[in-house]
């Protein structure tokens, strides 16, 4: 299995780049927020992969962050979805923002990604629950965990302790948290904003 490509971007015309990995071309088809983060042609660039074998093809999907290729590996693992509707819907919304609509359970987010109907929407809201984790996705290491990352695990905190989503997205946004360095002490910051009020 190939997981991690990493050499010169030789072109790019999405969905699709051309990675040069010591004179070998490898063409990956990439997700439209991977796509414009992508440096300039000619520039050094290391891709996570997932390689998916079909009878009559071998494809390549690469990512930029591991936690999108995590959610990509549990997106195709929910029934009707294949690595081309995955790959649609991580052009449609940010991993976080992603992670967010399902432990909000919000279907009608979900339902504006391509090729995504309310049954497909409900589906993944059930279906991928058990996939979002404290870091908003399972497979996420310690170096991919973001700002954004440690709030998602604050809210997943908040939402286990009983608060409800709005109020939960309303505190944390009235909350300066920049230097928390993990999701219990942004929790902690929430809690005693709430005893305050």
């Amino acid at each position: 299995m190939i997981v991690k490509l990493a050499g010169k971007l030789l072109d790019k015309q999405a969905p699709c780049a051309l990675i040069d990995v010591n004179g070998v071309g490898y063409e990956i088809n990439v997700s439209l927020m991977t796509f414009v983060d992508l440096p300039s042609l000619g520039s050094d660039v290391e891709m996570h992969t997932h390689l998916v074998v079909r009878e009559d093809s071998h494809t390549l999907y690469g990512f930029l962050t591991v936690h999108e290729r995590s959610l990509f590996k549990d997106l195709i693992k929910v029934n009707g979805v294949g690595p081309k509707m995955a790959l649609g819907m991580l052009s449609g919304m940010t991993v976080d923002e992603f992670a967010r609509a399902i432990l909000n359970r919000d279907v009608s987010s979900l339902v504006k990604l391509p090729g995504v109907g309310k049954k497909t929407a409900e589906r993944l809201v059930i279906e991928m629950k058990d996939a979002i984790d404290g870091v908003g996705l399972s497979g996420a290491t310690e170096n991919t965990i973001t700002k954004s990352d440690i709030r998602l695990e604050a809210e997943s905190g908040l939402l286990s302790l009983g608060y409800k989503a709005q109020d939960i997205t309303k505190i944390l946004n009235n909350l300066d948290y920049k230097n928390a360095s993990s999701s219990e002490d942004i929790i902690k910051m929430a809690l005693q904003s709430i005893a305050k009020l």
